[in-house]
């Protein structure tokens, strides 16, 4: 498999199989929604946008980055979501990065929306179709987001087999930058998530992926309060290596790029 690293400044073409990487938080806080009982998520071109929809479909939520805002049922954040109740709704998202990567490609016939929660689950979508090449839009800091930047290489190590190395990278974002002085602390400790059936050998295969997100700018500035609309736990949650059992793909429906959970065979 010939896997391309790309920021969504630089797409050109449409790729025929994109798998969008949103680590911290877009892509963790879709898998939450799903495993709270969402039916679909709806991404949104702006806040406009998610607030026109809520208000044409009253029983529809929306979420959106940074702080509470009126008109937003809930914000981008695994922590505060993990509670909620969202059985059988559809959730309208917009975010900075994450989801403005899946717009960027919607037209691919297959766009896949990851982060470590279901990285194992998204390889094995890749690792079933055979795919001779895949764009990983790497979505954060214009494709230098080290969180993000881990997980696509990891998913594509993934992709090609357990014991082989990924991979052709090309593009900005296959730079590495992560936090100066960041440390993996408490939050940011580094273990297989509950339920997860991933087993040691694999733990240990991801665990210099997720020692670089654990370090990145993203997961400093979560576990710091420098970003709004988080919780304590946020890093934490969105380094649990697969977390949930199923993939997600997005695709446009009646003009919407709508995320669905898709469980690989």
């Amino acid at each position: 498999m010939d896997a391309h690293f790309l920021p969504i400044s630089r797409l050109r073409q449409v790729p025929s199989v994109a798998v969008v990487v949103d680590v911290m938080r877009a892509y963790t806080v879709a898998a939450w929604a799903f495993a709270r009982g969402a039916e679909k998520i709806v991404l949104a071109e702006s806040t406009a946008d998610a607030l026109a929809l809520t208000a044409r479909h009253p029983g529809w939520v929306a979420l959106k980055d940074g702080p509470p805002a009126p008109g937003f049922d809930l914000v981008n954040s695994p922590g505060l979501l993990r509670s909620a109740d969202l059985s059988g709704r559809t959730v309208v998202q917009k975010t900075t990065a994450g989801t403005v990567g899946a717009l960027a490609v919607k037209h691919a016939p297959l766009v896949l929306c990851a982060g470590f929660v279901v990285a194992e689950a998204t390889a094995r979508v890749l690792r079933a179709g055979g795919y001779d090449e895949v764009t990983f839009v790497v979505t954060g800091e214009d494709g230098r987001a080290d969180e993000d930047l881990a997980c696509a290489e990891y998913i594509a190590h993934r992709a090609t087999g357990p014991d082989t190395t990924a991979a052709t990278a090309t593009g900005p974002a296959t730079e590495t930058a992560g936090a100066p002085g960041a440390t993996i602390g408490p939050a940011t400790d580094i273990t297989t998530a509950p339920g997860s059936t991933t087993d040691r050998a694999t733990a240990d295969r991801a665990a210099p992926y997720l020692r670089r997100a654990a370090a990145s700018r993203a997961a400093v500035e979560l576990a710091t309060g420098i970003r709004e609309g988080a919780h304590a736990d946020d890093v934490a949650l969105c380094l649990e290596l697969d977390r949930f059992p199923f993939a997600m793909a997005a695709t446009l429906e009646d003009g919407l790029m709508v995320l669905r959970p898709h469980t690989p065979h």
